[in-house]
């Protein structure tokens, strides 16, 4: 994946999907003592423990849709199409097993085998380990279709298969025989289950009956009716009571009662589809199920009647999501509408911490009653909404408006529920006219209004604690047109509002006096509002994407080159970029400042609601027929990223979206595209000749120069340092700003009392320096050991260059000149007047006596002088521009 790595965006995780139409599979880890599911989700297996329900394991990505699941003790296997693979650990493929034909249907772990049926009729016997066939069974389709498949237990090597025809078959796959037929019932078998008895077995019908046979004696135990279709799944309860749960297509559950041979219970609406799979946890009164409507649900049976309730459960959207927004200002929390009708709340932090607030209702105590599939007071699938934290906690703060529906529905984020008040105008309250909807919504930032758009072109003021109508802007109608979208600025001085005539229109917000009308070159279809920086984005029905200043008034930017129609926008938490999604599949990054596309790359599936995190680390996504909310890691923050504008010919590339969890597998280091373009960019150390340049030494080294003295009466011990007991622990360093340790001593057995007097007149490496300066007239040398010493070193090298501390006036002079080097280059400008201070300060007395000095200091002062004078206009300058910024009025 080379764009992965090149982008302004790379695909991080997806929240909010964790069943698919697959049925889950149970497994039991012995050293864990703890029982796991595994369920197929989109590509990769979600492994959870039935514990917590907690994700523990995500398995890597199969390149398609896995269809079928199954596991034994060590491997979950799982297939596509007509590849069978195998996992390890719950994450990496160990063995892939290719023969079939067609499509994977059935499977079946046996042992050190594994069985698998295609829909051609073909049932492969694989080996595990060598991954070869053990046996190949070819069915006659018009005679003995193969629908179910069930190793039963204690009978060695024999597996009985369910036919389509209501046969059913009892093979010897070690010698390849079939041992006997069994005769059925006239109808397809569309499940196979073992019951805790041994030769018992429970076999689903597509009529809805459910047979319990004993496949020893070939004789029928009990049998059982359901009247809502086939039955997709059946479960034994082995905890001691004799309960056999069988699921159905549209989502109930009967619990049958073996003893009295009758129906005990109903679970009505288990889930909102069909059941996909079912299986109650090994001696506990525990029943995992899970569903097409994307829900994995532990019911617990310890009330009354035997019947269930939800003890845990992980639920997502049932439909796409249409709507998603940030909530709140931590970026752990965005808000989902879907259209299933449904407004959810997803963390990005854990599984644990998503809300769902439940479905839109016109009576919620009616729509209890009736249930999931007969209410008619259901509302229809949220367009659009608001939400803001301020005063959530006192009263709703989500504004929702509906599908084709004049009402607006408030919601409570603290409650998770659907909120008190239902707005819509007063005229409206006896009868609901069928042409007339809410388009668009708006919360203030203080949580106390929300502004509605309607159809008409009328846009309405509501306050949210009591639901009261606070008034309308314009006389009847805002705009001639329906309305695109409605905004509120940060401190509720405007509001903006965009109507289908292609007019935007500012009203002040309290006195709803119209302050001021443009109109824009083509319809609008969307605005957003970026409230800290007062940007409004406007996208139109032709595709281009404007930005207003609401300041001036004035479009400042215009972008095109989308070619489909723009879905949704967001800004970046700082407003430099504007993102935008298409239904072209692509989704752009918009420079502000610049004016640039920096960033666009391409979807399978177009994005159909786009939002970025308030504190900048991911991009959130949605996209058609796709149930999952979609992050993307801003790279930005974390490496380096080219944000150069695109070239007019940039070819995006399309980008897979991201799986359940990070790939660490994919070595992007590897396969990475050479980015020419991203060569770090280092600074010169001087931009140009006629500029003054500081150095980048920090203060202390050149600052305190002048006041050393003072500094070192202050720093003055109290008291003598004492002497060290013993030998130091450390190795002694040389006292210094780069440490450096001390050169071991020679020890001599005889010491000489003659004191060397020409150790004291050691010249150091700076006077050294300076001397051969004088010569070669190249000053880098001593420049660079000074900027290395610290401020008293420095004195005391200066100190020394006057003929009383050992120097001579010629090293005072390759000094004068030194400065007069850095002066004329205009480098390192702080440290040339802090180390003139310094040594005019010391040598003062000096310098007035020798003519040659003083010559020399003179040309220094004219250098110093014109420098000087320049900078200082300059200052003047920028001074007088930023007073007058400050004082005018704009």
């Amino acid at each position: 994946m080379a764009r992965e790595s090149a982008g302004l965006f790379a695909a991080f995780r997806v929240l909010g999907l964790f069943s698919g139409h697959v049925p889950h599979v149970l497994r039991y880890h012995g050293r864990h003592r703890e029982f796991y599911v595994a369920a197929a989700v989109g590509r990769s297996v979600h492994t959870y423990n039935v514990k917590k329900l907690g994700i523990v394991a995500v398995s890597n990505a199969l390149p398609q849709d896995i269809t079928c699941l199954a596991a034994d003790r060590m491997l979950i296997f799982a297939s596509y199409d007509n590849i069978l693979h195998a996992f390890a650990r719950n994450k990496e493929v160990v063995h892939t097993y290719e023969g079939h034909k067609a499509r994977i249907h059935l499977l079946q772990p046996f042992g050190d085998h594994v069985i698998s049926v295609d829909v051609d009729n073909v049932l492969i016997v694989w080996n595990i380990q060598s991954e070869e066939e053990y046996l190949q069974i070819d069915f006659d389709k018009a005679t003995f279709a193969v629908s179910a498949l069930l190793h039963p237990s204690t009978y060695l090597n024999k597996i009985l298969l369910g036919s389509e025809q209501g046969t059913l078959q009892l093979w010897n796959i070690r010698s390849n025989k079939l041992l006997y037929s069994f005769p059925g019932w006239g109808l397809a078998v569309t499940i196979l289950e073992q019951a805790p008895a041994v030769d018992v077995v429970a076999v689903g019908l597509v009529s809805g009956h459910i047979i319990v046979h004993n496949i020893k004696f070939d004789e029928t135990l009990m049998k059982f009716q359901q009247d809502w279709g086939p039955i997709t799944a059946i479960s034994f309860r082995t905890d001691g009571h004799p309960v056999m749960a069988a699921g159905s297509p549209v989502g109930h559950i009967a619990l049958w009662d073996l003893e009295e041979k009758k129906l005990m219970c109903q679970m009505q609406d288990a889930h909102s589809t069909a059941i996909a799979g079912m299986s109650f946890v090994p001696g506990e009164p525990l029943l995992i199920t899970n569903g097409a409507d994307n829900a994995l649900r532990v019911w617990i049976f310890d009330g009354p009647g035997g019947t269930g309730r939800v003890l845990r459960s992980r639920v997502g959207h049932s439909a796409p999501p249409t709507k998603i927004r940030y909530h709140g200002q931590n970026g752990q929390q965005i808000l989902s509408a879907g259209q299933d009708g449904t407004l959810q709340s997803f963390s990005t932090v854990h599984e644990k911490f998503n809300k769902s607030l439940g479905r839109g209702s016109i009576n919620k105590k009616k729509s209890k009653k009736k249930g999931l599939k007969l209410d008619t007071m259901a509302l229809p699938p949220i367009t659009a909404f608001a939400s803001e934290v301020a005063h959530q906690s006192d009263w709703d703060g989500i504004i929702a408006c509906h599908q084709g529906y004049i009402t607006c529905t408030t919601w409570n984020y603290q409650k998770t529920s659907m909120g008190a008040h239902k707005l819509r105008p007063e005229e409206f309250s006896k009868h609901k006219p069928i042409d007339i909807y809410a388009t668009a919504v708006d919360i203030t930032s203080c949580g106390n209004f929300a502004v509605i758009g309607m159809s008409t072109g009328r846009v309405d003021v509501y306050n949210m604690q009591s639901g009261i109508h606070r008034g309308r802007y314009g006389k009847e109608k805002a705009h001639e047109g329906a309305i695109r979208g409605v905004a509120v600025d940060g401190l509720n001085q405007l509001v903006i509002t965009a109507g289908s005539e292609g007019i935007i229109k500012f009203w002040k917000f309290k006195t709803k006096d119209l302050v001021y009308s443009t109109e824009l070159s083509s319809s609008v279809s969307g605005i957003l509002l970026h409230r800290d920086s007062g940007i409004l984005g406007i996208a139109f029905d032709d595709f281009t994407i404007s930005v207003l200043d609401i300041e001036t008034r004035k479009i400042v930017r215009t972008f095109s080159g989308h070619h489909g129609r723009i879905n949704d926008m967001t800004f970046s938490p700082d407003g430099r970029w504007l993102i935008t999604s298409s239904m072209d599949c692509s989704i752009k990054t918009w420079d502000l400042p610049s004016g640039c596309l920096i960033d666009c790359f391409l979807v399978d599936s177009a994005a159909v609601s786009l939002t970025m995190s308030p504190t900048g680390d991911f991009l959130a996504s949605a996209h058609v027929d796709d149930l999952g909310i979609y992050l993307w890691s801003n790279r930005s923050l974390y490496s380096l990223v080219s944000l150069r504008p695109l070239p007019a010919d940039y070819e995006p590339s399309l980008v897979t979206l991201p799986s359940t969890c990070p790939m660490q597998d994919v070595d992007v280091s590897g396969d990475e595209e050479p980015f020419d373009e991203m060569i770090e960019y280092v600074s010169p150390k001087q931009l140009g000749e006629q500029l003054v340049t500081l150095s980048l030494l920090p203060e202390s080294r050149w600052k305190n120069l002048l006041n050393l003295d003072i500094i070192k009466k202050k720093n003055k011990p109290r008291e003598p340092p004492k002497v060290p007991k013993s030998a130091p622990f450390f190795i002694p360093t040389v006292p210094g700003l780069i440490p450096r340790y001390v050169p071991p001593e020679e020890e001599n057995d005889t010491q000489s009392k003659v004191v060397n007097l020409g150790v004291l007149a050691q010249k150091s490496d700076f006077y050294i320096h300076l001397e051969e300066a004088l010569s070669t007239n190249k000053y880098k040398a001593p420049l660079d050991l000074l900027k290395s010493l610290g401020p008293s070193n420095i004195e005391i090298e200066l100190r020394g260059l006057a003929p009383e501390g050992g120097g001579s006036m010629e090293v005072m002079l390759s000094f004068l000149r030194m400065i007069g080097m850095m002066l004329d280059k205009k480098y390192d400008f702080e440290l040339a007047q802090a180390y003139l201070a310094l040594f005019l300060k010391l040598h003062l007395k000096i310098l007035s006596s020798e003519p040659k000095l003083l010559e020399e200091l003179s040309k220094l002062s004219l250098q110093l002088e014109e420098t000087w004078i320049h900078l200082q206009a300059l200052f003047n300058r920028s001074l007088c521009v930023l007073t007058y910024m400050k004082s005018a009025l704009l």
